[in-house]
């Protein structure tokens, strides 16, 4: 006799599991704790066998019946239900093991331990935010140029142009990986090269006239924040670093005996170790901020807590009091004040490229180039912070730029 909705839902448990039939193999099985659970009676070479077929209410009557009914043509077939199933199951987790959120973070974290914090956190991020809602679901192999191009397109859309020009580099190294580990065949985002529009470059805003740069120096001279604030300022244009690798120097980083700041290859852009000559101004100023800071990790702990650097917009920000715009000059524009005025000065301009720590193409060579030009780079750098000093008309003795000996 078939069971009905009614019967079932008025079912009562008892102390012990009792079956009640449905029809052609299908039965529910009502637990002591009132639980009640689908099951598929069926004869596979000559072996009574059971198929769950899911919980009551959760599977109704009618999806049980549906779910006996695949199973008994799968027999008919001459196909094992229970043996199906486990295909199946296996066929998936093989899916989800090659999805594209699956062989992305896998590629990520074999990649990841060389990138730098900030690097590694922008890149999942872009993943988690960008793509994988669209496409981590699906198989990698089966991601096409189509489905990478809406998701590009998707981002542009919103202005952020640059973001879906990284986005399609990274998803265009997970293809490549994807390719090594034979889950796919085809890079997506070479296929689409050419697909977004470029980029317009803007370079990082810089003073570069000797005037202008006195008067920035001046200015700095007089700048009423704190102290850590002051310093970071005044190292700036010294040591023309990147303003993530000055704001997280730490004292241990720096051997005060050789006047030399050895910035390790964890920190650096390019994955190397980075030796930084300190001038005596440079080292005036450390030795400034030492009593102050020396007792901690870092030359300039954050406001809010001493374990962390102080925050990437902290000289941005002294630059603005200062009235210097956006447009004027950032953090990262005494770099380019560097590099230009040494360059202009007759320096040897690899000496000044391995000063700016700029990649080397040449990787064996990389490997060993950290010292690369240090005499000269020494002499270069002490002859910049007295140029500056002549600049801002500070009373000192100022070498020349061009003896370098």
């Amino acid at each position: 006799m078939s069971l009905t909705d009614t019967q079932l839902r008025n079912l009562k448990p008892a102390s012990a599991p009792k079956s009640i039939a449905d029809e052609r193999g299908l039965s529910i099985l009502v637990q002591p704790n009132g639980s009640k659970w689908w099951r598929f009676r069926y004869r596979f070479d000559g072996k009574q066998k059971l198929l769950a077929l899911g919980v009551y209410p959760d599977v109704s009557l009618k999806q049980a019946r549906e779910k006996r009914d695949e199973a008994r043509r799968l027999l008919a077939e001459g196909i094992d239900p229970s043996e199906h199933r486990k295909i199946i199951k296996t066929m998936d987790k093989s899916r989800e093991a090659d999805s594209f959120e699956a062989v992305a973070r896998e590629w990520f974290a074999k990649q990841s331990p060389t990138w730098t914090e900030r690097h590694a956190h922008r890149t999942i991020r872009r993943l988690e935010i960008d793509v994988f809602p669209w496409l981590g679901a699906t198989k990698l192999s089966e991601v096409t140029a189509k489905d990478l191009l809406a998701v590009l397109r998707r981002i542009e859309a919103r202005g952020a142009l640059e973001t879906a020009h990284m986005v399609q580099q990274i998803c265009g190294r997970v293809c490549r990986y994807g390719i090594a580990t034979l889950r796919c065949e085809r890079d997506l985002a070479a296929d689409l090269r050419g697909a977004l529009p470029p980029v317009k470059v803007s370079h990082m805003a810089s003073i570069t006239d000797p005037r202008e740069i006195a008067r920035l120096l001046q200015a700095i001279d007089g700048y009423q924040g704190s102290l850590v604030t002051r310093c970071a300022l005044r190292l700036a244009p010294l040591l023309f670093v990147r303003p993530g690798e000055l704001r997280s120097m730490e004292w241990s980083e720096i051997d005060l005996d050789k006047a030399e700041w050895r910035i390790p290859s964890s920190k650096m852009k390019m994955r190397e170790q980075h030796i930084i000559s300190l001038a005596h101004q440079a080292m005036a100023i450390l030795r400034e901020i030492h009593p102050l800071t020396g007792s901690g990790k870092f030359v300039f702990p954050s406001v809010r807590s001493p374990l962390r650097c102080m925050s990437e917009n902290t000289v941005l920000a002294a630059l603005r009091r200062l009235g210097y715009t956006k447009e004027e000059m950032t953090g990262h524009g005494f770099r380019s004040m560097a590099s230009t005025l040494l360059n202009e000065q007759g320096w040897n301009r690899d000496a000044i490229e391995r000063q700016l720590a700029h990649a080397e193409r040449d990787a064996v060579r990389a490997a060993y180039n950290y010292a690369e030009h240090l005499p000269e780079r020494r002499r270069m750098m002490q002859a910049w912070a007295d140029y500056l000093d002549q600049l801002a008309g500070r009373n000192v003795v100022v070498m020349n730029p061009a003896a370098r000996g």
